[in-house]
């Protein structure tokens, strides 16, 4: 194995926790969208209005803040930092918007995590769990694409796919998380606790 790979592999291999936790939240945040499709979409719509009205008053703040910023710099982020206020406000009294919103959003960064899986996939032969990774790259173009092409789709059916996709991913990352533990294992490095 490469040097440079392998002192990567050694420092993520210290961290496998971080990822297996990463696919356990997943996992249940899946099973829950699974079970209660209802309640999550609601949620969903509630929590991506309140991040926009949040982010905007932060990067209002911010456009201020910047000690010497030039004068159409700080108005492009006072701009922006209204737009995404008032956007998020109107989505918090429109949920079903939010939703189609958040639905476009969603299938682009399912087609876009995808083929990035895809390219590292192709681009990295020697990767551990190379296999998993095309799985998982392949099933978020597909879904992206699906999404994307008809954002109208049935939310009810959005939010089970949803819910599919996050068990799936989560029990990749949990099989990542192992393999890359053991990986940095035998390289010497140790694995550290979870």
């Amino acid at each position: 194995m490469d040097i440079e790979l392998q002192s990567v592999m050694t420092r993520i291999g210290r961290h496998w926790g971080w990822i297996l936790a990463f696919g356990v939240i997943s996992v249940l945040v899946g099973l829950a969208a699974i079970f209660w499709p209802g309640a999550t979409l609601v949620v969903i719509a509630i929590v991506f209005a309140v991040q926009l009205i949040v982010a905007g008053i932060f990067r209002f703040a911010a456009a201020f803040a910047v000690p010497n910023e030039s004068g159409w710099l700080r108005a492009l982020q006072a701009l922006l930092a209204i737009l995404s206020f008032v956007v998020g406000v109107y989505l918090l009294g429109h949920v079903s918007l939010s939703l189609l919103v958040l639905a476009l959003l969603l299938g682009l960064y399912w087609l876009f995590h995808g083929i990035t899986e895809l390219f590292v996939a192709v681009g990295h032969p020697e990767l551990p769990g190379r296999a998993w990774t095309i799985v998982s790259g392949i099933l978020s173009v597909v879904v992206g694409v699906i999404v994307v092409v008809a954002p109208g789709i049935s939310l009810f059916a959005l939010t089970l796919v949803l819910g599919v996709w996050l068990v799936v991913f989560g029990v990749i990352a949990v099989v990542r998380s192992l393999q890359i533990r053991s990986m940095a294992h035998s390289l010497g490095s140790g694995p550290a606790t979870a």
